[in-house]
């Protein structure tokens, strides 16, 4: 559905991406794990037609996206929930979600997809006329993710979805995102949080230094030894076990 075939990206005479080879399939939820500064966001940007790759190529459902601007790419379905909410903070709720229904392939189902986004999160109903600014980080982040809905993803990408969330909100958030897989959409997740990433996860790839060094199921990589000890911060604990 999705394909990233050797992309290089980066922003100047600074490459951040070196041969990224990446792809996703309807219904999948895949995962970008690794940690800050890697590349992970550059990916998503690239995908999304905010950063112009320097070689390489992006197709959806074998349709080029590289060297399209980032609206006409809206327009095929590929949406992007930025890190960092992004949300117009002195909007209402409402009409920060309206604003996800802005593309033509949107405007007409907007009443339908409000409905079903205020289903998803009952709290967003509930704070309609609520500043986005005023909400928690937690309901921030469901705006954020319900307005990428409004936009009718046939592809959603999350941008780090639990940066700076409260464990409860995190919880709460990843049960929305279990939802939304559940209902059919396909989603591409870039996450710091690598075990929740992982647990929902049916493909992953990890990538260090602007490369891909490891791809293969949630499972997979939740039992690799390398991702434990980095990420999981498992083999700290199973070392610690042993010295006892």
């Amino acid at each position: 559905m999705l394909e990233v075939r050797n992309v290089h990206a980066g922003y100047g005479q600074t490459q951040v991406l070196f041969g990224i080879d990446l792809q996703v399939h309807r219904g999948e939820v895949v995962a970008i794990i690794g940690s800050n500064g890697v590349g992970k966001t550059t990916l998503l940007g690239t995908i999304a037609g905010l950063v112009k790759p320097t070689a390489g190529e992006v197709t959806f459902e074998g349709r080029m996206l590289s060297g399209r601007s980032s609206d006409e790419i809206v327009e095929e379905g590929v949406i992007l929930v930025p890190e960092g909410r992004r949300l117009f903070q002195r909007m209402s709720v409402q009409r920060n979600l309206e604003l996800g229904a802005y593309s033509r392939r949107a405007r007409p189902h907007l009443a339908s997809r409000l409905a079903y986004v205020q289903a998803l999160f009952p709290v967003l109903a509930e704070r309609a006329e609520q500043l986005g600014g005023t909400l928690s980080g937690g309901q921030q982040q469901m705006c954020a993710i319900a307005r990428g809905l409004v936009a009718m993803p046939e592809v959603l990408m999350l941008d780090e979805v639990s940066l700076g969330l409260a464990p409860v909100a995190v919880s709460r958030v990843y049960e929305a995102i279990r939802a939304i897989r559940d209902a059919g959409t396909t989603l591409l997740i870039v996450e710091q949080n690598v075990g929740h990433a992982l647990s929902i996860a049916d493909r992953a790839y990890v990538i260090q230094n602007g490369r891909v060094v490891l791809e293969g199921t949630g499972r997979e990589l939740s039992r690799n030894p390398e991702v434990q000890r980095i990420y999981l911060g498992l083999g700290h604990i199973k070392k610690q076990e042993t010295n006892r």
